[in-house]
């Protein structure tokens, strides 16, 4: 998942950087709320993270032009996280458009458990578990398995090991499933601004996916001139 830190304090957003990078999140970075808009007007972000106290304009009016109609982003997941603790700074920062608000200072497993409701919320989805036919990928635990029934000890989630990149990818597919995700869309997911990627990487990930998927029956098609998409396939009787 891509998302954008608003935050003007150096130190505090490298450690909010560092700590969501660590639990796969492609995060960039910018200290005011002016290059926040212009960031936006060019490019897609999952969810931002944004700070109250910034320069110039502050988080809370941020929050309030982001969700103009007429902003691409106006349908993006808003944290706010902030050092303001008063009721009624809370109250305004919800009531401007935000969908949650933290005070600092946080433990991080409660941010990324936030993050990831406020992700489950713009795309519908009500449990942490994300699930395509027998494929199940538990985006708290950071598990990934599948469901398999054995005549003898019937049924079972086996596990499938995922590098960091490609957790990234499979996750972005079963959030959209079943519609295609674009390779652009992709792309941005995986890496950030001060990261170099090629567009073929992620070609190099979805041919790791499909070594570990297709044996039980998911498979990754290829749109051509597009992307990928998740699709159910015949199991392969001979990899068990």
């Amino acid at each position: 998942m891509r998302l954008l830190l608003v935050e003007d304090d150096v130190m505090v957003a490298s450690g909010i950087k560092l700590g969501l990078a660590d639990a796969g999140y492609a995060v960039d970075w910018v200290g005011s709320g002016e290059r926040a808009l212009e960031v936006l007007a060019a490019e897609t972000f999952d969810v931002a993270v944004i700070d109250i106290g910034l320069p110039g304009m502050d988080g809370l009016e941020l929050t309030r032009r982001l969700r103009h109609k007429d902003m691409a982003s106006s349908g993006m997941p808003v944290l706010i996280l902030t050092a303001r603790d008063a009721l009624q700074d809370r109250v305004q920062g919800l009531d401007l458009g935000a969908d949650d608000y933290m005070v600092k200072p946080f433990e991080l497993p409660e941010l990324l458990a936030r993050l990831r409701a406020l992700l489950r919320r713009s795309q519908a989805a009500t449990s942490a578990v994300l699930s395509f036919g027998p494929l199940e990928l538990d985006t708290a635990g950071r598990s990934a398995g599948v469901r398999s029934k054995d005549p003898v000890l019937g049924e079972q989630l086996l596990p499938i090991d995922l590098g960091p990149r490609e957790w990234t990818v499979l996750e972005y597919l079963l959030i959209h499933a079943p519609k295609p995700a674009s390779k652009d869309k992709l792309l941005q997911a995986l890496t950030g601004w001060d990261k170099e990627i090629t567009p073929n990487a992620v070609e190099v990930y979805v041919s790791r996916l499909r070594g570990k998927l297709e044996p039980h029956g998911v498979a990754l098609r290829s749109i051509r001139g597009f992307g990928y998409r998740l699709e159910l396939a015949a199991v392969d009787s001979s990899a068990a």
